[in-house]
Parts: structure tokens; sequence; C-alpha cells
């Protein structure tokens, strides 16, 4: 129980700081059961309704959660605790494969178009009360999602995809809100939605992208809003294919009630064509962040969706940040339009790297999920013992549990710094470290 740790206080907001005090301190560790509210309350002399409040409250941070009859515990894994603090620091002479960034000789140069940006600002100063959005950047980012099947909708700009996951969650969802995604996932995904006071509902994923029985079942459940990965999913490699997109519209026609978010995630970094899910429900978002193509410092991510979503999403963002610098849309319009990466190379130099590391391991004997994107996924029988084997013989991979919720364990490696003489060795670690894993998939 509680140990000898006191929750004190007087108002709802002092019990609910007492509370975060003994989270953050340890002395309320993770899994640790609150008193009832009746007791509480009787134990610090206040009304039961008070102690309700500052409940409430920890359950909208996401620092403890309420399953009932069972009553209120510390969450297992508070969400203020970033799950890429998870990771594998890499010492000095080990190669370093669970960072997840892209290979910076596949960056482009950025001078060229920060110069064309401030020569365009030279000319015409960004100032207070202009369009957040520029004109010339909103259509040549609409015209290529016009190509690629994206209902038409507004376009805004925000500073990544994460910016836009949450103002998109945060303009339609309220604190206890179910929100279905995918296990394994995006790791700052799964941080993200708690932290917002919303609860994490695990979707499985296969090769082809969201499962569509568990879709149905979240769904059918209750869950208000659903987020997929168009392409190259983190960590899984999965990209949604035409067939898979067919059923799950179908699925979501039956719920169109429920707020649709997908991430195209693998925009400009893979061949795959995109086959998107949005339009079939009344409100949802589309985002593409030009961070993996053109680098992670460009904070700059597209977003377009129905008109309610976007004037929601634009409008609190006046609130807040104003908009995202004119001067880096400025310069990543000027990435696109000069052809700065070229994409079809791009795409097949993490492809090859991807499928010869997932083609050595299933050699070995080892299952391995690499569809596109530079992340292949491998799952391991005990993930802190294949972490430590691979340590040793001198690769770094990232844990599962950055991004897992319910699925088996695995490790993550990015294939972005391989070159062809790493895939052979890198196999035979990782067959050595994996150890005999039972035949499942990682939905």
């Amino acid at each position: 129980m509680l140990g000898e740790y006191r929750i004190s206080g007087r108002r709802a907001s002092e019990i609910a700081a007492s509370v975060e005090r003994g989270v953050g301190s340890g002395e309320l560790a993770p899994g640790h059961v609150l008193p009832p509210m009746r007791e509480l309350a009787a134990r610090l002399e206040v009304n039961p309704n008070t102690v309700a409040a500052a409940y409430r409250t920890l359950r909208e941070r996401g620092v403890i959660e309420t399953a009932g009859r069972r009553g209120s515990r510390v969450r297992a894994r508070p969400a203020s605790t970033p799950r890429g603090s998870l990771r594998i620091e890499a010492p000095p002479g080990v190669r370093d494969l669970g960072e997840g960034n892209p290979d910076p000789a596949l960056l482009p140069p950025l001078g060229p178009a920060l110069a064309a940006a401030a020569a365009v600002d030279a000319e015409r100063p960004g100032l207070y009360g202009e369009a957040p959005v520029v004109p010339e950047f909103a259509a040549y980012a609409r015209g290529a999602m016009d190509a690629d099947g994206v209902p038409e909708g507004p376009v805004a700009v925000t500073s990544g995809a994460l910016d836009a996951i949450e103002r998109v969650l945060a303009a339609h969802l309220r604190p206890g809100d179910a929100v279905a995604v995918e296990d394994p996932g995006w790791g700052s995904v799964l941080d993200l939605v708690p932290a917002l006071g919303l609860r994490v509902v695990p979707v499985g994923v296969d090769d082809d992208g969201p499962l569509v029985a568990d879709v149905e079942r979240v769904l059918r459940a209750g869950a208000r809003a659903l987020v997929v990965t168009d392409r190259a999913q983190n960590p899984t490699g999965a990209s949604v294919s035409g067939g898979r997109a067919r059923e799950l519209k179908a699925v979501l026609a039956r719920h169109p009630d429920v707020l649709l978010i997908e991430d195209d995630h693998g925009h400009a970094i893979v061949g795959l064509p995109l086959h998107p899910l949005a339009g079939t429900t009344d409100h949802w978002a589309f985002i593409r962040s030009a961070t993996k193509a053109y680098g992670p410092d460009l904070r700059v991510a597209v977003l377009t969706g129905d008109p309610v979503t976007v004037d929601r999403v634009a409008g609190r963002q006046r609130l807040g940040p104003g908009w995202v610098s004119r001067l880096l849309q400025r310069a990543v319009l000027h990435l696109w339009t000069s052809d700065a990466v070229d994409t079809a190379a791009v795409a097949r130099s993490y492809g090859e790297r991807r499928d010869a590391l997932v083609h050595a391991l299933a050699e070995r004997g080892v299952a391995a999920h690499g569809r596109s994107g530079m992340n292949v996924w491998v799952p391991v029988s005990d993930e802190t013992g294949a972490i430590a084997r691979l340590l040793h013989a001198g690769w770094a991979a990232a844990p599962g549990a950055r991004f897992r919720v319910a699925t088996p364990q695995a490790v993550r490696l990015t294939v972005s710094r391989l070159t062809a003489a790493d895939i052979g060795p890198l196999a035979d670690a990782v067959a050595a470290a994996a150890g005999p894993v039972r035949p499942v998939t990682y939905g």
C-alpha cells in the first residue's frame, strides 16, 4: 500500500500536488494503490468531493489510473516519464542502431534553402498580422496531397508531426476519452496520449498496417479517436496496403463520429504508394512532416483535414505560438521546388539496407519485419538479455519497451547508418542475441 508516505493538503490542488511529489520522489511507486476517496477525505478532514477533484486532476495528468472497484493506483509508468528515456547509451566502440535518425548523407544541404528564404524576407519582412501559412507553401503542399488522393481540405502548419497530433487530439477530445493507437507504435504518441489525460487503447499491427479486427473491436468499445501511420511505421516498418485501406475505410464508415489521425511518416523516404483513409469519418486529419527526408531540425509539418478540425487547430495555435516560422516554411518550399532530395534514390537506399538485413536474418532463422522506412523490428525471447548480448557484440539497439503496450518483446534496429559490409556481422549478432522466439505476429 502507501508505506510511510503521507498524502497531505486541504484543497484539491494541494492533495494532487502531494501525490505527484510522492510519485516523483519514488515514495509512491508505480502500481501503489491510493486510499479510497472517503477514507482519505476523513484522514485529511476534507469533503470527499475535494479528494474526488484531486484524483480527477491526477487522472487527467496521467499520474494515476482508476480501475472501478479496484480503486485508484499510480500508473505503471507515469505519463511524465518519456519512453525515450528507455534508450541504450552506446559506449565507445559500439555502433548505435537505436537512435532512429535518418542517414545524414541523404539529407540535403540547408544553406541554399535558408538563403533563399532570407532573400524573400529581406524584400518582404515577416511581420505580425500576416497569414500564418505562406500561400505558396500551402498551394504546393496541397497539390502534392491532391496527387496522392488525400481528400480536399484547408492547410495548416505545425512544428512537426507530434505537435500536429497533439493539437488535433486536444481540439476534439476530453480527458478520459479512449484513443486507439498502434501497438507496437511510435513511443512519443504512446507518451502523449496519457499526458493529455486520454486513455491508450492498443491496436495490433502487421506488415500491411493496423489489424482490421482490432480496429473494429476498439471502435465498437467506444474509442473516440484512431491514430494510423500510413507508411514507414515506427518501429515495424508497416505500410498500409491498398487492400487493408479498403477494409479499414469500411470499418471507419460504420463509425463516422470517430476522429481519424493519419501520419504519413514515410513521405519522401519510401517508394510504396500512399493509401489514405482520410475523409471516411466526419473529423479527420492528415499529417506530413519534413523531418525524415529533409532534416530533423526542420520542425515543419503540413496538416490538412476537415474544415472544423483545421480551424480549431489554427485558432488554438494563434493563442499560443501564433504560427510556425514563415522563414522555415519558405526554406522547406525551396527544398521541395528545387528537388533538393531525390526521393526515389533515398527510398532505394533505405530499402536496400533494410531488405538486406531482413533477408540475412531470415537466412539465420530470425523473423524480422521492415516493409518500408528505415527501421527493422525483431521479435526476441528476452528483450533485456538481447540488448545486453548485442551490446557485448558491439551493437546498440532500441528496446522494444519504448514502443510496446501489450505486444511481445522485440528490439528495433535503425538501418540508416549501415553499410553492405555491416549486414552479415549484424545479422550474426542479432541471431545469437534473439534466442528462440515463439512464432507470433507482432500485432
